[in-house]
Protein backbone atom coordinates (compact mmCIF):
# COMPACT_ATOMS: atom_id res chain seq x y z
CA UNK A 1 0.00 0.00 0.00
CA UNK A 2 3.05 2.54 0.90
CA UNK A 3 4.44 1.53 -2.79
CA UNK A 4 0.78 2.52 -4.50
CA UNK A 5 0.66 5.60 -2.11
CA UNK A 6 4.24 6.88 -3.25
CA UNK A 7 3.98 6.09 -6.98
CA UNK A 8 0.72 8.32 -6.54
CA UNK A 9 2.95 11.28 -4.94
CA UNK A 10 5.32 11.18 -7.01
CA UNK A 11 3.08 11.12 -10.43
CA UNK A 12 1.26 14.16 -8.47
CA UNK A 13 4.47 16.02 -7.78
CA UNK A 14 5.92 15.56 -10.99
CA UNK A 15 2.78 16.82 -12.84
CA UNK A 16 2.71 20.17 -10.49
CA UNK A 17 5.98 20.87 -11.10
CA UNK A 18 6.30 19.83 -14.48
CA UNK A 19 2.69 22.02 -15.39
CA UNK A 20 4.67 24.77 -13.05
CA UNK A 21 7.63 25.11 -15.69
CA UNK A 22 5.95 24.72 -18.47
CA UNK A 23 4.28 28.06 -17.25
CA UNK A 24 7.29 29.65 -16.83
CA UNK A 25 8.75 28.96 -19.51
CA UNK A 26 6.00 30.58 -21.81
CA UNK A 27 6.33 33.49 -18.97
CA UNK A 28 9.80 33.53 -20.15
CA UNK A 29 8.99 33.54 -23.65
CA UNK A 30 6.48 36.25 -23.59
CA UNK A 31 8.89 38.52 -21.40
CA UNK A 32 11.91 38.27 -24.66
CA UNK A 33 9.10 40.03 -26.37
CA UNK A 34 10.17 42.74 -25.73
CA UNK A 35 13.25 44.88 -26.63
CA UNK A 36 16.74 43.87 -25.26
CA UNK A 37 17.76 46.14 -22.84
CA UNK A 38 21.51 46.13 -20.94
CA UNK A 39 21.01 46.36 -17.47
CA UNK A 40 23.58 44.52 -15.98
CA UNK A 41 25.81 47.85 -15.07
CA UNK A 42 26.29 48.34 -10.83
CA UNK A 43 25.93 44.69 -10.03
CA UNK A 44 26.31 45.60 -6.46
CA UNK A 45 23.90 48.00 -6.45
CA UNK A 46 21.61 46.31 -7.96
CA UNK A 47 22.25 42.74 -5.60
CA UNK A 48 22.03 45.46 -2.41
CA UNK A 49 18.50 46.74 -4.05
CA UNK A 50 17.21 43.41 -4.59
CA UNK A 51 18.29 42.28 -0.61
CA UNK A 52 16.87 45.48 0.53
CA UNK A 53 13.51 45.68 -1.29
CA UNK A 54 12.29 42.29 -1.98
CA UNK A 55 14.14 40.02 0.87
CA UNK A 56 13.79 42.86 3.23
CA UNK A 57 10.33 44.26 2.32
CA UNK A 58 12.13 47.54 3.15
CA UNK A 59 9.13 49.62 1.25
CA UNK A 60 6.41 47.56 2.01
CA UNK A 61 6.65 49.21 5.77
CA UNK A 62 6.07 52.74 4.44
CA UNK A 63 2.10 51.81 5.56
CA UNK A 64 2.66 50.14 8.66
CA UNK A 65 -0.62 48.09 8.95
CA UNK A 66 -0.44 46.43 5.45
CA UNK A 67 3.72 46.74 5.94
CA UNK A 68 3.07 44.72 9.27
CA UNK A 69 0.75 41.87 8.20
CA UNK A 70 2.60 41.50 4.93
CA UNK A 71 6.16 40.72 6.49
CA UNK A 72 4.05 37.97 8.95
CA UNK A 73 2.13 36.72 6.03
CA UNK A 74 5.20 36.48 3.76
CA UNK A 75 7.81 35.18 6.29
CA UNK A 76 5.43 32.85 7.37
CA UNK A 77 4.81 31.14 3.71
CA UNK A 78 8.83 30.65 3.17
CA UNK A 79 9.53 29.29 6.71
CA UNK A 80 6.36 26.96 6.46
CA UNK A 81 7.32 25.41 3.51
CA UNK A 82 10.57 24.40 4.97
CA UNK A 83 8.19 21.51 6.34
CA UNK A 84 7.47 20.85 2.62
CA UNK A 85 10.74 19.18 1.85
CA UNK A 86 9.65 16.64 4.53
CA UNK A 87 6.52 16.47 3.10
CA UNK A 88 7.91 15.71 0.21
CA UNK A 89 10.26 13.00 1.48
CA UNK A 90 7.71 11.63 3.63
CA UNK A 91 5.29 11.16 0.36
CA UNK A 92 8.41 9.35 -1.84
CA UNK A 93 9.73 7.01 0.65
CA UNK A 94 6.47 6.27 2.72
CA UNK A 95 7.94 7.59 5.96
CA UNK A 96 6.12 10.12 8.43
CA UNK A 97 8.04 12.95 10.04
CA UNK A 98 11.51 11.81 8.42
CA UNK A 99 13.24 14.75 10.31
CA UNK A 100 12.05 14.16 13.59
CA UNK A 101 15.32 12.34 14.47
CA UNK A 102 16.82 15.89 15.07
CA UNK A 103 14.99 15.99 18.43
CA UNK A 104 14.88 19.56 20.27
CA UNK A 105 15.67 21.30 16.81
CA UNK A 106 12.92 19.62 15.40
CA UNK A 107 10.23 20.26 18.24
CA UNK A 108 11.47 24.02 18.05
CA UNK A 109 10.68 23.90 14.29
CA UNK A 110 7.50 22.63 14.44
CA UNK A 111 6.41 24.71 16.95
CA UNK A 112 7.66 28.09 15.43
CA UNK A 113 5.93 26.65 11.93
CA UNK A 114 2.30 26.72 13.94
CA UNK A 115 2.91 30.11 15.28
CA UNK A 116 3.86 31.31 11.84
CA UNK A 117 0.60 29.23 11.04
CA UNK A 118 -1.66 30.85 13.32
CA UNK A 119 -0.39 34.64 12.70
CA UNK A 120 -0.65 34.33 9.04
CA UNK A 121 -4.16 33.03 9.25
CA UNK A 122 -5.32 36.26 11.33
CA UNK A 123 -3.31 38.51 9.23
CA UNK A 124 -4.85 36.82 6.19
CA UNK A 125 -8.64 37.68 7.71
CA UNK A 126 -7.86 41.08 8.73
CA UNK A 127 -6.50 41.44 4.69
CA UNK A 128 -10.24 40.20 3.88
CA UNK A 129 -11.56 42.35 5.92
CA UNK A 130 -9.77 45.47 4.90
CA UNK A 131 -10.68 44.65 1.11
CA UNK A 132 -14.10 42.95 1.36
CA UNK A 133 -15.90 45.30 4.56
CA UNK A 134 -13.51 48.40 5.13
CA UNK A 135 -13.32 48.54 1.08
CA UNK A 136 -10.15 50.90 1.43
CA UNK A 137 -10.41 53.31 -1.33
CA UNK A 138 -7.25 51.57 -3.42
CA UNK A 139 -8.96 48.17 -3.20
CA UNK A 140 -11.95 49.63 -5.08
CA UNK A 141 -11.06 51.40 -8.18
CA UNK A 142 -12.74 50.80 -11.45
CA UNK A 143 -10.11 48.77 -12.48
CA UNK A 144 -9.99 46.07 -9.72
CA UNK A 145 -13.45 45.13 -10.43
CA UNK A 146 -14.72 41.53 -11.50
CA UNK A 147 -11.43 39.25 -12.18
CA UNK A 148 -8.52 41.55 -10.26
CA UNK A 149 -11.17 41.26 -7.17
CA UNK A 150 -11.86 37.72 -7.07
CA UNK A 151 -8.10 36.69 -7.81
CA UNK A 152 -7.20 38.74 -4.34
CA UNK A 153 -9.98 37.10 -2.24
CA UNK A 154 -8.95 33.68 -3.76
CA UNK A 155 -5.65 34.02 -2.50
CA UNK A 156 -6.65 34.92 0.70
CA UNK A 157 -9.10 31.95 0.81
CA UNK A 158 -6.15 29.97 -0.41
CA UNK A 159 -3.53 30.67 2.54
CA UNK A 160 -6.65 30.10 4.82
CA UNK A 161 -6.96 26.74 3.79
CA UNK A 162 -3.76 26.04 3.95
CA UNK A 163 -2.61 27.27 7.04
CA UNK A 164 -5.81 25.42 8.51
CA UNK A 165 -4.59 21.95 6.61
CA UNK A 166 -1.47 22.16 8.50
CA UNK A 167 -2.50 22.47 12.55
CA UNK A 168 -5.75 20.22 11.28
CA UNK A 169 -2.96 17.69 10.34
CA UNK A 170 -0.90 18.65 13.09
CA UNK A 171 -3.60 17.81 15.28
CA UNK A 172 -4.54 15.05 14.30
CA UNK A 173 -0.99 13.64 14.58
CA UNK A 174 -0.52 14.94 18.01
CA UNK A 175 -3.47 12.50 18.91
CA UNK A 176 -2.21 10.04 17.40
CA UNK A 177 1.12 10.53 19.36
CA UNK A 178 -0.68 10.72 22.51
CA UNK A 179 -2.55 7.34 21.93
CA UNK A 180 0.31 5.59 20.54
CA UNK A 181 -0.54 4.75 17.46
CA UNK A 182 1.57 2.64 15.17
CA UNK A 183 3.87 5.11 12.90
CA UNK A 184 3.28 7.91 15.06
CA UNK A 185 6.58 8.25 16.90
CA UNK A 186 6.45 11.77 19.55
CA UNK A 187 8.10 14.33 17.93
CA UNK A 188 7.53 18.08 17.36
CA UNK A 189 5.64 20.66 19.81
CA UNK A 190 2.46 21.87 18.70
CA UNK A 191 1.81 25.44 20.64
CA UNK A 192 -1.28 25.41 18.75
CA UNK A 193 -3.35 22.86 17.17
CA UNK A 194 -3.31 21.13 20.79
CA UNK A 195 -5.73 23.43 21.26
CA UNK A 196 -7.75 21.49 18.62
CA UNK A 197 -7.78 18.34 21.24
CA UNK A 198 -11.39 19.55 22.58
CA UNK A 199 -12.63 18.57 18.98
CA UNK A 200 -10.54 15.66 18.34
CA UNK A 201 -9.69 13.68 21.61
CA UNK A 202 -12.85 11.55 21.58
CA UNK A 203 -12.05 10.13 18.26
CA UNK A 204 -11.10 6.70 16.87
CA UNK A 205 -7.61 6.12 15.98
CA UNK A 206 -8.71 4.99 12.57
CA UNK A 207 -10.97 8.41 12.02
CA UNK A 208 -8.06 9.98 13.44
CA UNK A 209 -5.65 8.65 10.86
CA UNK A 210 -8.21 9.37 8.24
CA UNK A 211 -8.31 13.15 9.31
CA UNK A 212 -4.40 13.35 9.41
CA UNK A 213 -3.90 11.59 6.08
CA UNK A 214 -6.49 13.27 4.36
CA UNK A 215 -5.18 16.62 5.60
CA UNK A 216 -1.72 15.97 4.61
CA UNK A 217 -2.75 15.30 1.19
CA UNK A 218 -4.96 17.80 0.41
CA UNK A 219 -2.14 20.29 2.25
CA UNK A 220 0.32 19.51 -0.32
CA UNK A 221 -1.94 19.20 -3.10
CA UNK A 222 -3.01 22.51 -2.04
CA UNK A 223 0.30 23.87 -2.48
CA UNK A 224 1.41 22.47 -5.89
CA UNK A 225 -2.23 23.76 -6.59
CA UNK A 226 -1.32 27.33 -5.67
CA UNK A 227 2.35 27.52 -7.13
CA UNK A 228 0.62 26.52 -10.61
CA UNK A 229 -2.02 29.61 -9.63
CA UNK A 230 0.55 32.03 -9.07
CA UNK A 231 0.52 32.39 -13.36
CA UNK A 232 -2.58 33.22 -13.62
CA UNK A 233 -2.74 35.80 -10.66
CA UNK A 234 -1.72 38.82 -9.49
CA UNK A 235 0.53 36.85 -6.56
CA UNK A 236 3.20 36.45 -9.40
CA UNK A 237 5.46 38.49 -7.90
CA UNK A 238 6.04 36.39 -5.17
CA UNK A 239 8.45 35.11 -7.77
CA UNK A 240 9.33 37.88 -9.76
CA UNK A 241 10.12 40.40 -7.12
CA UNK A 242 13.30 39.21 -7.16
CA UNK A 243 14.65 39.79 -10.58
CA UNK A 244 12.09 43.02 -10.92
CA UNK A 245 14.01 44.85 -7.84
CA UNK A 246 17.65 43.87 -9.47
CA UNK A 247 17.25 45.04 -12.62
CA UNK A 248 14.92 48.52 -11.28
CA UNK A 249 16.08 51.59 -12.16
CA UNK A 250 19.42 53.04 -10.26
CA UNK A 251 19.50 56.61 -12.06
CA UNK A 252 17.26 59.64 -10.42
CA UNK A 253 13.70 58.76 -10.74
CA UNK A 254 13.11 62.11 -12.50
CA UNK A 255 15.71 61.50 -15.35
CA UNK A 256 13.83 60.07 -18.71
CA UNK A 257 15.97 58.13 -20.86
CA UNK A 258 16.48 60.21 -24.29
CA UNK A 259 16.02 58.26 -27.58
CA UNK A 260 19.93 57.84 -28.60
CA UNK A 261 18.99 58.90 -32.36
CA UNK A 262 17.66 62.27 -31.32
CA UNK A 263 19.97 62.97 -29.22
CA UNK A 264 22.26 62.93 -32.09
CA UNK A 265 20.41 64.92 -34.29
CA UNK A 266 20.71 67.48 -31.95
CA UNK A 267 24.19 67.21 -31.01
CA UNK A 268 24.39 67.79 -34.62
CA UNK A 269 22.31 70.94 -34.90
CA UNK A 270 24.16 72.22 -32.11
CA UNK A 271 27.68 71.76 -33.35
CA UNK A 272 28.88 74.51 -35.39
CA UNK A 273 31.43 72.44 -36.96
CA UNK A 274 29.24 69.89 -38.41
CA UNK A 275 28.00 69.76 -41.91
CA UNK A 276 23.89 69.24 -41.69
CA UNK A 277 24.59 67.92 -45.53
CA UNK A 278 26.51 65.28 -44.41
CA UNK A 279 25.30 61.86 -45.35
CA UNK A 280 24.88 59.35 -42.01
CA UNK A 281 27.61 57.24 -41.50
CA UNK A 282 26.93 53.24 -41.20
CA UNK A 283 26.50 52.87 -37.67
CA UNK A 284 24.57 56.23 -37.23
CA UNK A 285 21.69 54.75 -39.63
CA UNK A 286 21.57 51.79 -37.63
CA UNK A 287 21.32 53.70 -34.49
CA UNK A 288 17.73 55.16 -36.05
CA UNK A 289 14.78 53.03 -34.38
CA UNK A 290 12.22 51.62 -37.06
CA UNK A 291 9.84 53.30 -35.13
CA UNK A 292 9.52 56.20 -31.99
CA UNK A 293 8.05 54.81 -29.00
CA UNK A 294 5.69 52.32 -28.15
CA UNK A 295 1.99 51.73 -29.24
CA UNK A 296 2.01 48.47 -28.31
CA UNK A 297 3.48 45.80 -26.21
CA UNK A 298 6.09 44.71 -28.52
CA UNK A 299 7.24 48.22 -29.00
CA UNK A 300 8.68 47.96 -24.98
CA UNK A 301 11.68 46.77 -23.32
CA UNK A 302 12.04 43.48 -21.63
CA UNK A 303 12.12 44.92 -18.08
CA UNK A 304 9.30 47.39 -18.82
CA UNK A 305 7.11 43.47 -19.59
CA UNK A 306 8.82 41.82 -16.48
CA UNK A 307 7.27 44.62 -14.64
CA UNK A 308 3.92 44.42 -16.04
CA UNK A 309 3.96 40.87 -14.87
CA UNK A 310 5.55 41.42 -11.30
CA UNK A 311 2.61 44.05 -10.32
CA UNK A 312 1.06 43.18 -7.29
CA UNK A 313 -2.32 44.97 -7.83
CA UNK A 314 -1.66 47.01 -4.19
CA UNK A 315 -2.60 49.82 -5.61
CA UNK A 316 -0.16 51.99 -3.70
CA UNK A 317 0.87 54.10 -7.18
CA UNK A 318 -2.86 54.82 -8.29
CA UNK A 319 -3.22 56.13 -4.30
CA UNK A 320 -0.54 58.06 -4.43
CA UNK A 321 -1.22 59.60 -8.27
CA UNK A 322 -1.88 62.85 -8.44
CA UNK A 323 -3.70 63.13 -11.31
CA UNK A 324 -6.11 60.07 -9.91
CA UNK A 325 -6.97 61.97 -6.85
CA UNK A 326 -8.44 64.55 -8.67
CA UNK A 327 -10.26 62.48 -10.23
CA UNK A 328 -8.65 61.57 -13.80
CA UNK A 329 -8.69 58.61 -14.85
CA UNK A 330 -5.16 58.12 -15.09
CA UNK A 331 -4.38 54.84 -12.85
CA UNK A 332 -0.93 53.73 -12.49
CA UNK A 333 -1.99 50.32 -11.43
CA UNK A 334 -4.45 50.11 -14.60
CA UNK A 335 -1.18 50.80 -16.52
CA UNK A 336 0.62 48.03 -15.20
CA UNK A 337 -2.25 45.72 -15.57
CA UNK A 338 -3.59 46.48 -18.70
CA UNK A 339 0.09 46.41 -20.17
CA UNK A 340 -0.10 42.53 -18.80
CA UNK A 341 -3.36 41.76 -20.35
CA UNK A 342 -2.09 42.69 -23.35
CA UNK A 343 1.14 40.67 -23.20
CA UNK A 344 -0.89 37.73 -22.29
CA UNK A 345 -3.01 38.06 -25.68
CA UNK A 346 -0.26 38.24 -27.49
CA UNK A 347 1.51 35.28 -25.99
CA UNK A 348 -1.85 33.21 -26.72
CA UNK A 349 -2.05 34.93 -30.01
CA UNK A 350 1.62 33.39 -31.13
CA UNK A 351 0.63 29.92 -29.25
CA UNK A 352 -2.28 30.00 -31.30
CA UNK A 353 -0.48 30.32 -34.87
CA UNK A 354 2.67 28.08 -34.77
CA UNK A 355 4.79 30.50 -33.03
CA UNK A 356 4.31 33.36 -35.09
CA UNK A 357 2.19 36.47 -33.97
CA UNK A 358 -0.07 37.80 -36.71
CA UNK A 359 -1.61 41.12 -36.49
CA UNK A 360 -5.31 40.92 -34.56
CA UNK A 361 -5.84 44.73 -35.55
CA UNK A 362 -5.26 45.76 -31.99
CA UNK A 363 -2.99 47.41 -29.53
CA UNK A 364 -1.85 48.33 -26.05
CA UNK A 365 -2.59 52.31 -27.13
CA UNK A 366 -6.57 53.05 -27.93
CA UNK A 367 -7.66 49.09 -27.28
CA UNK A 368 -6.38 48.93 -23.75
CA UNK A 369 -4.89 52.29 -22.68
CA UNK A 370 -6.67 55.45 -23.59
CA UNK A 371 -4.95 58.53 -24.85
CA UNK A 372 -6.60 60.60 -21.90
CA UNK A 373 -4.95 58.36 -19.39
CA UNK A 374 -1.52 58.88 -20.68
CA UNK A 375 -1.88 62.74 -21.16
CA UNK A 376 -2.90 63.14 -17.35
CA UNK A 377 0.00 62.32 -16.27
CA UNK A 378 2.45 64.88 -14.48
CA UNK A 379 5.59 62.42 -14.40
CA UNK A 380 5.92 63.48 -11.20
CA UNK A 381 7.36 59.44 -10.53
CA UNK A 382 5.01 59.52 -7.39
CA UNK A 383 3.77 55.92 -8.80
CA UNK A 384 7.57 54.82 -8.95
CA UNK A 385 8.67 55.80 -5.54
CA UNK A 386 5.32 53.92 -4.20
CA UNK A 387 5.96 50.94 -5.48
CA UNK A 388 7.09 48.49 -3.00
CA UNK A 389 8.81 46.02 -5.96
CA UNK A 390 10.60 48.75 -7.98
CA UNK A 391 7.74 48.98 -10.96
CA UNK A 392 7.92 52.28 -13.38
CA UNK A 393 4.47 52.53 -15.06
CA UNK A 394 5.58 56.15 -16.18
CA UNK A 395 8.40 54.91 -18.60
CA UNK A 396 5.73 52.75 -20.39
CA UNK A 397 3.75 56.12 -20.48
CA UNK A 398 6.61 58.30 -21.88
CA UNK A 399 7.11 55.53 -24.43
CA UNK A 400 3.44 56.13 -25.60
CA UNK A 401 3.49 59.86 -25.76
CA UNK A 402 6.70 59.38 -27.43
CA UNK A 403 4.28 57.55 -29.96
CA UNK A 404 1.94 59.99 -30.43
CA UNK A 405 4.28 63.36 -30.80
CA UNK A 406 6.98 61.51 -33.06
CA UNK A 407 5.47 58.89 -35.14
CA UNK A 408 1.80 60.42 -34.90
CA UNK A 409 1.92 64.24 -34.44
CA UNK A 410 -0.92 63.78 -31.99
CA UNK A 411 0.32 65.77 -29.05
CA UNK A 412 -2.73 67.61 -27.31
CA UNK A 413 -3.72 71.01 -28.85
CA UNK A 414 -2.19 72.76 -25.50
CA UNK A 415 1.13 71.12 -25.87
CA UNK A 416 1.11 71.83 -29.18
CA UNK A 417 0.43 75.86 -28.25
CA UNK A 418 3.35 75.55 -26.03
CA UNK A 419 5.65 74.24 -28.11
CA UNK A 420 4.59 76.68 -30.16
CA UNK A 421 5.58 79.47 -27.60
CA UNK A 422 9.03 77.99 -26.83
CA UNK A 423 9.95 78.15 -30.43
CA UNK A 424 8.41 81.85 -31.03
CA UNK A 425 8.96 83.89 -27.83
CA UNK A 426 11.32 81.38 -25.68
CA UNK A 427 8.93 80.79 -22.98
CA UNK A 428 5.72 78.54 -22.64
CA UNK A 429 3.43 81.95 -22.20
CA UNK A 430 1.92 83.28 -25.57
CA UNK A 431 3.39 86.77 -25.04
CA UNK A 432 6.80 88.33 -26.55
CA UNK A 433 9.87 88.72 -25.19
CA UNK A 434 9.25 92.54 -24.74
CA UNK A 435 5.73 92.03 -23.13
CA UNK A 436 6.51 89.62 -20.29
CA UNK A 437 6.75 92.23 -17.83
CA UNK A 438 3.87 94.07 -18.63
CA UNK A 439 2.16 92.71 -15.52
CA UNK A 440 3.88 94.53 -13.14
CA UNK A 441 2.15 97.77 -14.43
CA UNK A 442 -1.79 96.11 -13.99
CA UNK A 443 -0.25 95.57 -10.24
Amino acid sequence: MNYLASFIFAVILVAGIGFFVWNIKKLIRNIKLGKEVDANDNKAQRWKNMIRIALGQQKMVVRPVAGFLHIIVYLGFIIINIEVLEIIMDGLFGTHRLFSDFGTVYNVLIGSFEILALLVFVSVIIFWIRRNIKRIQRFIKPEMKGWPKQDGNMILYFEMILMGLFLIMNGADYQLQLMGAEHYVKAGAFPVSQFLEPILSGLSEGTLIIIERTAWWLHIIGILIFLNYLYYSKHLHILLAFPNTYFGKLNEKGQLDNLESVTKEVQLMLDPNADPFAAPQENEEEAAPEKFGASDVLDLNQIQLLNAYTCTECGRCTSECPANQTGKKLSPRKIMMDTRDRLEEVGKNIDANQGEFKDDGKQLLDNYITREEIWACTTCNACVEACPVSIDPLSIIIEMRRYLVMEQSAAPVELNNMMSNIENNGAPWPYNQMDRLNWKDEA
